[in-house]
This record gives structure tokens, C-alpha cells and sequence, in this order.
């Protein structure tokens, strides 16, 4: 692949002097909501000076000279969108320039019957008298007067025909010319508007475009050659230089044009992840499924089913990427597809699920192989007589103890086989001993620290006595193992400024004591007995403690506030009380003040889509990284609340949390009425999350392959040490690995995750989980069973942790160019021979490149001034510890229809695709992502549904500041909230409501999320995408 890989020019849309040797920028300076890199041929062409000849065009066909028509949309939003052209009128093919307005291209309206935002017919007599003069030519005989007879053999001229299944893992799209992807050399510079991207030369024989006609090779500046061949040359490594006058948007051949006009793309036809997620619904849905077999492919993260472990690990807590590796690293290395598994140690098992079981060994602790270390599973082979066995993992034979020692069956199998989930279940725990704790002494219970900025706005705000209302109640919900009364996590607080305030809670004080620490450059504890307590013991001092804080600050005027101190304080207490444990961090602002750790603003948007950038996404003092190195060393996890209304270097005081396994939660302008039952909830859930402290991860992998790369909110000290303050039921580990041999087909690839960690009770534990993966000298096999989702987490973690060292445009140019690989992999050695024009996806991954196109998308991945630095740095950090489930959702939000909601029965409405033209102006739809939810009502919502919903007369009356619904005794606004309900029961973050009314401001912010339409960001629909990794493709196997 040329170095172009996904976008040609750094910023997304505005002109850019000089880039890849043309005179003029890639769009009109105005045009600021115009994408012009894979997208929209107009906005990325520049108008040659009158009289200045073309050269070659691929195929000969030449574009008349002259100043082009100024809205050369062929391939536009609108093209789709805005329903089908009356039958009978052939539009021209060049609609009229579009509406200087900001509503312009990216924001068609939405109705059929509206007026369309680019009118049909022709806007100036010089685009009517080209679309003639183009129309007479008959490029690609596609004029008026074209016979079907005469256009490519493979169906509808535009179709992508549709699902035909030849094999049945693989979905066959035809791209005929004239459609989208015509002959993909013309296209190069076409659709993906890349102008120095070299061409693909076509092997003859394929059914092409009829060959082009004699006027137009006259036309075309060029010796009117014999036919074909002599354009063949254009097929060359470079063509920018000969086409330097117009960048590949003007439409010089049938490349640009968008096909019949009657026959419109049919967005329908090509794959849709909400089939795909309803077909497995469908298909498994409600079902046990039993992990009873390595290598099956597990239902998709967004079905429900019932998972019994019968000997692999769940995928609750396993994901892959493939469950068939390939057996030798050469053929890992020609389909690209990555070898990785999600792995998420604590996922939540839900009611009808069995926990997990805890074995106990007593003093012997856990039964582990000799050579490599891994612990009892259902992996290790039993042999003689059951006095020794065979580790699955390096083959290493080794003595059975003989307090475990068991006869076997007939078949070799142990008596006591299913009686001990070490040798029958893929995930179970065991009670680890000693030898595993720190200095060789049972742990203490961990401790939970309450550290509250009590600065000016803070106080102000009311967020501090918020808070404090708020502990009263929480602090007895603290987590508990279930046979205990109590929680035995213990508690503290401070509250900070410029300086320190540790609390002395002790339970024998009639009154809390405050003991300030001003030296805030070497921190240290004032005290130790009665700071850290139990809540139960110590709750009157606690209490009145809580309801003294507001008052004690009430009159405060300390804006400036400390910020790696109050970390290094907390983490030191925890030390002094030789436990682990949690900082819950309550911080509004940047922090200025003179100590360690102080930040000074440095948001610079001149430092966009330059080399420079990726220095916004990294730290900008060393300290953060050598504090994170000291709190993962004493199992001190920071989970930090930011309330932010400007500016507080998210990279920078992010860093600790990502790295102890925290969480960062993050309110932007911050209202007390608004945000705090959003805050208070994230605190609740927080507080309440199943969580390992003091852990340590370690994958094992049998023979032939071994873990290399992991992603996640983690800390490596070492290669294979993946160490974690705490990690919690919502924290995932990407795990990738790599071939160092060949792997045997019969046994297969083998992998143990061990997690060891101190529970809340205080208990030193092993958690395992193990699971079997096939291996084949088949690609088609890896194919088959490969998984989009988790394929999707993979991308976005190494692509996220790529932003820190590489230019946003490389890291973005490699995911392209991965996507191609894999699947021209798959369609020259896996497919059924065809055309080089029919896109041919692997049915495990047809929906790969939509979901790839969200992520190249993501605002961490574009840079534009318009999106926070912060919030980029926010989203990087979340995504970095996501599992599958919450990726899936993240980047394909889920959009549901609530105008059809059946009120008879519990079932919700099926989502429908996340693009413009499936919403409606007489519907209602909810959008979700894990993050954010959107209430879209369309300007003729029913009135009754909007009395319904907001107990109001109509659309007009409905007030976009609510951030929640108000309670109603109606059967459609309870069905609705139940549904907000059960969809934000399933995400970690809880999601703010934001209404929005079609037509109205707010609906920028919505509209990003429909990730399947060109972004106003820049970024491209799903279409041209397609189009665009199909050019690849065709390049590739050129």
C-alpha cells in the first residue's frame, strides 16, 4: 500500500496548500463541513484555470475542459438519502452547488418529501451542458439511451447484489463500474479521493466497462491508441503527476460517476450489523450454551443466552479474535488477522449462572506443573494409572501429590473427574497460601479513601456537601463477600486545596479531629491510628464528619488546588496500614499550585495533524509516571471523579488511574441539578463493583505461541507481569499473541490466565481461566471462526496505544490497510474465484468494515479543533480498559425506534442501522453508546406520544434541558423507562440523557453518532468506505 493509506491530506476538510503536488487544497476554503478524503468527490476537487488541459483519465474517457459544474456531488450523502428519483425523470447527473449554509451537505433533510438539499435538476446552464455533453458521450454506455443488455454482466448496474451467499461463509457484493467501485483503477482517485495513490492494473478478460468510445480517446488528449491497452500504462505507480489540474473529484471518467441514476446504491444491500446481531439473536438466543468443545465459536456478545462451563472458560470472561489460530506463523503473517483474546478476569455472571467454585488445598496451596507453572486444569492428561500427569502447556510429566491422587476410568479419565472444578470447569478459584502474599503475611482487608477537593467552585457549586450526603448512605453498601454481615473494607478521608487535611475518625473521639499537612512537597501520614477505621465502629464520628466538611469550607476562597499529592497521601496511608485499597479523588480543576505534579495548560490546536500531536495524548510531566509505578506497587487504585468546565489535562492526570486499574469518570461543566443523579449513580455502582486488589495477572500459552503485546488499564513492569492495583467486574486485558514455532493441529492452541488477588474480605486468592483453541493449516478455518467484536476491541486498544508514538495519519493508514489485507487475503485464497469487481467478505467478518470505519472515526483518531483535547484523552483512556461487550455498543451505538414500542408485551423494538435515513419525522428514536443516550423527536412526533413521554401538548412545548424524563403514570412512558433502565444496566458509565428536537442545535451533537453517514468531522460514510477498502483490495491483488 502507498503511504496514503486513509486519508490524503491532514486535516480532514480544510484546503491545504500544496499537499500531494496540487495547486489548490482539497476543498473550498469555506468548506469546513465538507470531507473531502474518502468521501465526497466535490468537496475534494479544486477547480482547474479555463483552458488548461486535462491529462489522461484512466480508460480514456476524458472530462471537457473548462470550469467544472460546482457541486459535482456524485457520490454524496444525498445520493441515498433522499429517496429514490421520480421514476421516469433522468436527473442530470451533476446536482447544483450546495447550500453555503452550515446545514449544507452533511445535513440532508430528512424526509422524502422534503426538498432536497441538492436540487435534481440542473442549477447553472454550464452543469446542465456538461451533464448533456456527458450524457451524449455515453460513458460506459450508461447514458439515457442505454439497453440493460449492454451494461456489465453482473446484475443491477448499481446493486450490491445483495447477500447471495456462493460458499456459505461469505458474503459476495458486486461492485460493477458505474456503481461504486467501477473499475477500481479509474477509482483511485474516485471515491476515495487520493490522488497519489498508485492505480491497480485490470487483467483482462474481466467483464468491464465497453471499451471507450472514439470520441472520447480523440477527446482526450491522448493518440487514439488501439482501444484498451495503451491506457494500461496509466496503471502505473504514480499518476498525481499526471493529473495534477483536478485531484481526482472532477469526474474525468465512469469512475465518478454514480451509476444509473434511477438505481441509487441501496444502502440495504450491503451488510448490516443489526441483521447480523439479529440473525444470532435469532439463531442462539435464550439458548444454554455449553463450553464443552475447543474452538466453537461462542453467540455474540450482544445475544443473551445462559453459559454453562463445561470445561472452557465462559466468554463472559474469554473473547478471541479467531477460535481457529493458524497453525504456523507464515500463514498467521499473510492474513493479517490479529491472534488475541479479551480477557475480562471478573466479568459479572449473571443470577441464572453458576459463580465461581473456590478450591482449597489448605497449607499444599494449588497444584502447578513443575516446568512451566501453570496451575490444575482440564487440560492436564492423566497417565499411569493417575500416579502422574502430562501438562496440556509444555508436555512436562509430573507426579501426582498423593493427597490428590484418584484412580481412572476405562476411558483414562479420573473417578473424580466432575466432582473438582480444577479438572472439569474452565474458571474457578483457589485459596491461595502464603507463599503467594506479600512478605510471606496474610493481607490485610483493603481500604477505601475518600479524598475531596474543597477549592472555591467545589464548595460553591455544592458539590462538596453533594458528596458528602451522598457518603452517608453509600458507606453502608460498602462490598461484602456474601456469607459476612459487614464489609471488612475499612475507610478515610481527607480534603485538600493547596494543602492537606487528614481526619482522625477514631471510634473512642467524641468529635473528629483534622490534622493539615502544608509541606506538600514531601508528603507524609500525620497519623495512623484513626485514620483508616471501620465504618460500622467509628459511624457517629464519621457522620458528624461528614456533616461538618461543607460548613468548615463554606467560607473558603482558595481557588488554586494540589494534585499528585493528594495521590502520593493516600497511597502512603495505605502503606502505613500495610493494605491495598482504593483513592476515590474528587477534583474540579487543573492544578496549579506550586507542588509536584503542577500542569500548566498546554492545549495547543496549531499541533493538530502534525507529528507533534501525539504529545497531547502523553503526560506532560514525568512524575504521573513514576507515581503510577509506586501506587501499583502498593496496590493503591485511584479512581478519579473529574468535574470539569475547562481545560484539566485529562493525559496528564489521567495517567495514575489508567495505569492502577481505576476509573476515570469525567462531568463536563458540571450543573448540580442536572449532572448530580448521573455522578451519584456512577459513585453507587462504583462503590459497590466486585473488585481484586493488589493483582497480577499472567497468561500461559501451550507450545508453538506465546502472549506478546497487552492492552488494557494495566501496569508491565516486565514482559509477562501484568500487574494491577485492582481491577474490577468492567476491566478488560487485550491480550495478542505470536507464533514462535508451529502449532500441532491435533492438540491444538491451550491458554491459562491466572489472576492473583486479595478479595474484599482480605482473602488471598487465585482466579483461573482456561480455554482451548483449534489450530488449522487452513485459512479458510481461521476465517470461519473469527470474531468481529473482538477483533474491533483489538483494533481500537493498539491503535489508541499507537496515538502515543505515531502520527494520527500513520496509525490510521495501518488500520485501513489492515482491513484490506485481511480480506484480500480471504478472497484470493478462501473465495470462490470472481470478478475482481465483487467486494467478497468473510460471513464472520462482513461487518468488519463498518465497524472499522466507526473507529477510524472516533474522536481520538481525528483530530479537529471543534473536539476537546480533553475529551479525546477521556475516550482514549475508557476504550483502553473496555471489554467486547462495551466496544461493540461504543462505536456502533444502539438506535432504537420508540415511536413502534409494543406496549402488550416486554420484547423492545429491534434497532435499526445508525444512519439519517432510518429515522423519521413522525418517529421518536433512542440512541445509546455506553456513554451518552440521545431522546431524537421528530418534528411530527405523534402528539400523543409526546404527552406520553413529557405530559405536554406538543413538539414545540418539549424543553431540550431536561436530562431525564419525568415520572408518568402512562404504559408508554414506563415501558420507555424500563428500557433506559435495562440498557444502562449492562454499561459500567452511567449515561446522560440528552433530548433533542429534529431541526434544533443540539442535533449536531447527535447526529455524530450516526456513525453509518458521512461525519461532519470528516470521516466517511459506510458506503464510500466500502468502496474505498475494496479499492485497496483490488490493489493488493493487482
Amino acid at each position: 500500500m502507498s503511504q496514503q493509506g486513509y486519508v490524503a491530506a491532514p486535516p480532514y476538510s480544510q484546503s491545504q496548500p500544496g499537499i500531494g503536488g496540487f495547486s489548490a487544497g482539497f476543498g473550498p476554503p469555506n468548506s469546513s463541513l465538507h470531507y473531502g478524503h474518502y468521501g465526497d468527490p466535490s468537496s475534494s476537487y479544486s477547480a482547474p484555470q479555463p483552458g488548461v488541459s486535462k491529462s489522461t483519465v484512466p480508460f480514456g474517457t476524458a472530462a471537457p475542459v473548462g470550469p467544472p459544474p460546482p457541486g459535482t456531488h456524485q457520490f454524496s450523502q444525498t445520493n441515498f438519502q433522499n429517496g429514490p428519483n421520480i421514476p421516469g425523470q433522468q436527473p442530470h447527473r451533476f446536482q447544483g452547488p450546495p447550500p453555503p449554509s452550515n446545514t449544507g451537505p452533511s445535513y440532508p433533510p430528512y424526509s422524502h418529501q422534503s426538498q432536497p438539499a441538492y436540487p435534481n435538476t440542473a442549477s447553472t446552464s454550464s452543469t446542465a451542458q456538461l451533464a448533456n455533453q456527458l450524457n451524449s458521450m455515453q460513458i460506459n454506455s450508461y447514458g439515457p439511451g442505454t439497453t440493460p443488455s449492454s451494461r456489465m454482466s453482473s446484475g443491477h448496474p448499481a446493486s450490491f447484489q445483495g447477500p447471495q451467499l456462493p460458499p456459505p461463509t461469505q458474503q459476495q457484493i458486486a461492485l460493477p463500474p458505474g456503481s461504486q467501485v467501477p473499475p477500481p483503477a479509474s477509482n483511485v482517485n474516485g471515491l476515495c479521493a487520493q490522488p497519489s495513490l498508485p492505480p491497480m492494473a485490470r487483467p483482462d478478460g474481466i467483464p468491464g466497462p465497453v471499451p471507450p468510445n472514439p470520441n472520447l480517446q480523440q477527446l482526450s488528449g491522448q493518440p487514439p491508441g488501439p482501444g484498451y491497452h495503451p491506457q494500461q500504462a496509466n496503471y502505473g505507480p504514480q499518476m498525481a503527476g499526471s493529473q495534477l489540474s483536478y485531484p481526482g473529484a472532477f469526474p474525468g471518467g465512469p469512475a465518478q460517476l454514480p451509476g444509473p441514476q434511477q438505481k441509487q446504491l441501496d444502502p440495504d444491500s450491503i451488510p448490516s450489523p443489526i441483521q447480523v446481531i439479529e440473525d444470532d439473536k435469532a439463531s442462539r438466543g435464550g439458548q444454554i450454551y455449553a463450553t464443552n468443545a475447543r474452538g466453537q465459536v461462542p453467540p455474540l456478545v450482544t445475544t443473551d443466552c445462559v453459559i454453562q462451563d463445561q470445561g472452557h472458560a465462559s466468554p463472559r470472561y474469554i473473547r478471541c479474535t479467531t477460535y481457529c489460530f493458524p497453525s504456523s506463523s507464515d500463514m498467521a503473517k499473510q492474513a493479517r488477522i490479529p491472534l488475541a483474546a479479551v480477557i475480562q478476569p471478573f466479568a459479572i455472571v449473571p443470577p441464572n449462572e453458576t459463580p465461581l467454585y473456590v478450591v482449597n488445598h489448605g497449607e499444599t496451596g494449588p497444584i502447578r506443573c513443575n516446568r512451566c507453572k501453570a496451575y490444575m486444569c482440564p487440560f492436564m492428561q492423566f497417565i499411569e494409572g493417575g500416579r502422574r500427569y502430562q501438562c496440556g502447556f509444555c508436555n512436562c510429566i509430573n507426579d501426582v501429590p498423593p493427597f490428590f491422587f484418584q484412580h481412572l476410568d476405562h476411558v483414562g479419565r479420573r473417578i473424580d473427574h466432575y466432582e473438582r472444578p480444577e479438572l472439569s470447569l474452565g474458571s474457578y478459584e483457589y485459596v491461595a497460601t502464603l507463599d503467594y502474599c506479600r512478605n510471606n503475611k496474610p493481607p490485610k482487608p483493603p481500604a477505601y479513601i475518600f479524598m475531596i477537593d474543597v477549592s472555591y467552585r467545589n464548595v460553591n457549586s455544592g458539590l462538596v456537601k453533594l458528596i458528602c450526603d451522598e457518603l452517608k448512605t453509600l458507606l453502608d453498601k460498602l462490598p461484602r463477600e456474601e456469607q459476612e454481615e459487614s464489609s471488612a473494607i475499612r475507610v478515610g478521608f481527607v480534603t485538600y486545596n493547596k494543602v492537606l487535611h487528614f481526619f482522625n475518625v477514631k471510634s473512642s473521639l467524641a468529635q473528629p479531629q483534622m490534622m493539615v499537612v502544608s509541606d506538600v512537597g514531601e508528603v507524609f501520614v500525620p497519623l495512623l491510628d484513626g485514620f483508616i477505621v471501620n465504618f460500622q465502629e467509628s459511624r457517629s464520628v464519621v457522620i458528624n464528619l461528614l456533616d461538618q466538611i461543607p460548613e468548615m469550607f463554606a467560607d473558603t476562597n482558595e481557588s488554586e488546588t494540589i494534585f499528585a499529592p493528594v495521590i502520593q497521601a493516600g497511597m502512603e496511608a495505605l502503606k502505613a496500614a500495610e493494605c491495598a485499597g482504593k483513592l476515590f479523588i474528587f477534583h474540579s480543576s487543573l492544578p496549579t499550585a506550586e507542588a509536584p505534579g503542577k500542569l500548566r495548560n498546554r492545549d495547543d490546536k496549531k499541533l493538530l495533524n502534525t507529528d507533534k500531536e501525539k504529545t497531547l495524548f502523553q503526560p506532560q510531566v514525568n512524575s504521573y509516571e513514576a507515581l503510577a509505578r509506586d501506587c501499583v506497587a502498593n496496590g493503591c487504585c485511584v479512581n478519579l471523579f473529574l468535574f470539569s468546565n475547562q481545560y484539566v489535562d485529562v493525559a496528564s492526570m489521567g495517567l495514575v488511574t489508567m495505569h492502577t486499574g481505576g476509573t476515570l469518570y469525567k462531568y463536563n461543566n458540571f450543573q448540580l441539578a442536572a449532572d448530580s443523579p448521573r455522578f451519584l449513580s456512577d459513585l453507587r455502582k462504583d462503590i459497590e463493583k466486585t473488585t481484586g486488589f493488589d493483582a497480577i495477572m499472567r497468561v500461559r500459552t501451550s507450545t508453538g505461541f506465546r502472549a506478546t503485546d497487552f492492552f488494557g488499564a494495566i501496569y508491565m513492569n516486565n514482559t509477562t507481569d501484568v500487574e494491577m492495583a485492582a481491577v474490577d467486574c468492567d476491566k478488560a486485558v487485550t491480550v495478542e499473541f505470536k507464533h514462535d514455532d508451529k502449532l500441532n493441529e491435533d492438540s491444538g492452541a491451550l491458554i491459562q490466565c491466572a489472576v492473583l488477588y486479595t478479595s474484599i474480605s482480605g482473602q488471598r486468592r487465585l482466579r483461573i481461566h482456561n480455554i482451548g483453541l483449534n489450530c488449522s493449516s487452513q485459512l479458510a478455518d481461521v476465517y470461519k471462526t473469527c470474531e468481529t467484536d473482538a477483533l474491533i476491541n483489538f483494533f481500537a486498544k493498539s491503535a489508541f496505544k499507537a496515538v502515543l508514538s505515531q502520527p494520527l495519519k500513520t496509525v490510521r493508514e495501518i488500520l485501513v490497510n489492515q482491513t484490506a489485507h485481511m480480506l484480500a487475503c480471504y478472497k484470493k485464497n478462501c473465495a470462490s474465484p470472481s470478478a475482481v469487481s465483487q467486494l467478497i467478505l468473510p460471513d464472520a467478518m462482513k461487518v468488519l468494515p463498518v465497524y472499522m470505519n466507526c473507529l477510524l472515526k472516533s474522536c481520538v483518531l481525528v483530530g479537529r479543533p471543534e473536539i476537546p483535547t480533553d475529551e479525546r484523552a477521556y475516550h482514549r483512556q475508557l476504550v483502553m480498559s473496555m471489554g467486547v461487550a462495551d466496544t461493540q455498543l461504543f462505536f456502533y451505538p444502539k438506535l432504537l425506534p420508540i415511536h413502534s414500542l409494543d406496549l402488550k408485551n416486554d420484547a423492545v423494538p429491534a434497532a435499526v442501522r445508525c444512519s439519517e435515513e432510518r429515522l423519521s419525522e413522525g418517529g421518536a428514536f433512542l440512541l445509546a453508546n455506553g456513554l451518552s443516550m440521545f431522546l431524537w423527536l421528530g418534528v411530527s412526533a405523534p402528539p400523543e406520544l409526546i404527552q406520553g413521554l413529557f405530559n405536554v401538548p406538543s413538539f414545540a412545548h418539549i424543553s431540550t434541558e431536561a436530562t431525564s424524563l419525568p415520572d408518568l403514570d402512562n404504559p408508554f412512558s414506563k415501558k420507555l423507562k424500563s428500557i433506559l433502565e435495562h440498557i444502562q444496566s449492562q454499561k459500567p458509565y452511567t449515561m446522560k440523557l440528552i433530548i433533542v428536537k429534529q431541526r434544533e442545535q443540539p442535533e449536531m451533537l447527535f447526529r455524530q453518532f450516526l456513525v453509518e453517514d458521512k461525519s461532519i468531522y470528516g470521516g466517511a460514510s459506510y458506503v464510500d468506505f466500502l468502496c474505498c477498502v475494496h479499492k485497496e483490495i483490488c490493489q493488493l491483488l493487482s
